[in-house]
């Protein structure tokens, strides 16, 4: 790429034009550029030619641990046969099986007990979909030594103090508990999401820190993982490493509907992020979470950037004062497509009205991004944008019509900048980062279809990261 890249034909903005590019930047658009020597030269064909996407919310290390994982969950496992025919056909890593992606509507509650006659050969853990618990069986309990010492509070006990098997909250902890060898395969990571049309993400994990931020830094000066970064964490993150390939992002903050925090110590930490010019991203699910983390707020206090990853539930009164609060929401609208049907049957019925709203933050002039949420959703962000726009569930019921949007505004939620997800969408300009996606159609055949198999290409810094085998 060092002669440069001419894109030729390409849609932008109703307008057919070319594209050059030259090291990592936009140097020129317009028509009939002239093509220079060395230059290599691409006919879009008409294709749209849209700024990079950006995933506002996803979890990288947990995305690279899924691609290695057993899918223990819909659509791919859907009764306890499969789950036990996936659990057997899976080669054990240092003795360990590792499954991902489980719901109750596989095989009901897991526990110890319902996990030993799947699995009798091996440890076995098993993370919910949601990512809040991990599953045990015995052989795994008892190479943990969970019944013979002292344990952190989210290992469940049963009335006689035996672990029962599940986990809550507890990733971090387990996972330094375990023999198993770490291998962070980010490189997959990078060209699953370079696959998409993803240029830069948001990674949305509470506990990112210092040595994540390492990791991630030296996976991008690899090459390994191509993408820009804006990582969440801990309050004590620190700017240091901030810089275009990699920054700091908001002080994430993780609540449980069913152990809530001491609201005048979530009040004071959202206080003392902001002394340090950190905005907070609170995860909120449920309708009491979402109260919480809204009283949290306004008695803290809200700045720019400030906002709420899910808002899952979303009643009106949660709309209103996030309006007035001037909160971000980012979303995640595939939970629709993905889980739909699942939510008819177990939310009740006076909320399915209120779940995964779209539309309804717009109207009340609510900044609302995107995100995929991944691995605890699919990492497509065209999956996102179809569902925002159908608002269709696995068999076809439309949850919440009201709240479905436009192509145009789906779109929207994944091309605004990193930290102003729900602000105006990047533009192509002559000297702006060449991180871009091109489609093989016009946007009025495109906005039809929102399907990741459009994606023709995809250039970060100027390097075609993703060329689809048709282009």
């Amino acid at each position: 790429m060092d002669h440069g890249l001419l894109i030729r034909n390409a849609e932008y903005r109703d307008h057919r034009l070319d594209v050059r590019i030259e090291r990592d930047r936009i140097a020129a658009i317009g028509p009939d550029l002239p093509r220079r020597a060395g230059e290599e030269e691409i006919d879009a064909k008409g294709g749209l030619l849209l700024p990079g996407l950006h995933d506002h919310h996803l979890h990288l290390l947990a995305l690279a641990a899924s691609l290695d994982s057993i899918a223990c969950g819909p659509p791919t496992t859907t009764n306890p046969q499969a789950l036990r025919a996936a659990l057997q056909a899976a080669p054990p890593n240092a003795g360990w099986l590792r499954g991902t992606g489980y719901f109750e509507s596989v095989a009901g509650p897991l526990d110890r007990d319902v996990l030993d006659p799947l699995c009798p050969d091996h440890c076995l853990r098993i993370q919910h979909r949601s990512g809040s618990m991990w599953f045990l069986n015995s052989r795994a309990i008892d190479a943990l030594g969970l019944d013979r010492r002292p344990t952190p509070k989210g290992v469940e006990r049963d009335t006689q103090g035996r672990a029962t098997g599940r986990l809550f909250r507890l990733d971090a902890w387990l996972g330094q508990q375990l023999p198993e060898r770490k291998i962070h395969d980010l490189a997959s990571v990078g060209r699953l999401l370079a696959r998409h049309g993803i240029t830069s993400v948001t990674d949305a994990t509470p506990t990112n820190g210092e040595s994540e931020a390492r990791l991630f830094r030296d996976a991008q000066e690899q090459g390994q993982l191509v993408q820009r970064l804006l990582l969440m964490g801990s309050l004590d993150f620190g700017e240091a490493h901030s810089d275009a390939e990699l920054a700091i992002g908001p002080f994430k903050i993780l609540l449980d509907d069913a152990a809530l925090p001491d609201l005048d110590a979530v009040t004071d930490s959202i206080r003392r992020a902001h002394a340090r010019r950190r905005a907070v991203a609170i995860h909120a699910v449920t309708r009491g979470e979402i109260h919480f983390a809204l009283a949290a707020l306004e008695a803290a206090g809200t700045i720019h950037g400030d906002r709420l990853e899910h808002a899952s539930i979303a009643p009106p009164e949660a709309i209103e004062m996030a309006g007035r609060l001037g909160l971000t929401i980012v979303t995640q609208p595939h939970f629709v497509a993905e889980r739909g049907d699942d939510y008819l049957e177990h939310v009740e019925p006076q909320d399915h009205p209120f779940l995964y709203r779209l539309q309804g933050w717009l109207d009340a002039r609510v900044a609302l991004g995107g995100g995929t949420d991944a691995p605890f959703g699919a990492p497509d962000p065209w999956l996102a944008m179809r569902a925002a726009v159908d608002r269709r569930t696995p068999s076809g019921a439309i949850l919440g019509p009201a709240e479905a949007l436009s192509p145009e505004r789906a779109l929207a939620l994944f091309t605004t900048a990193p930290t102003e997800p729900g602000g105006p969408p990047r533009r192509l300009t002559v000297g702006a980062p060449a991180d871009l996606c091109l489609l093989d159609l016009p946007w009025q055949d495109a906005r039809r279809a929102l399907d990741a198999e459009r994606v023709a290409l995809t250039i970060q810094r100027g390097c075609i990261r993703w060329r689809h085998p048709t282009a």
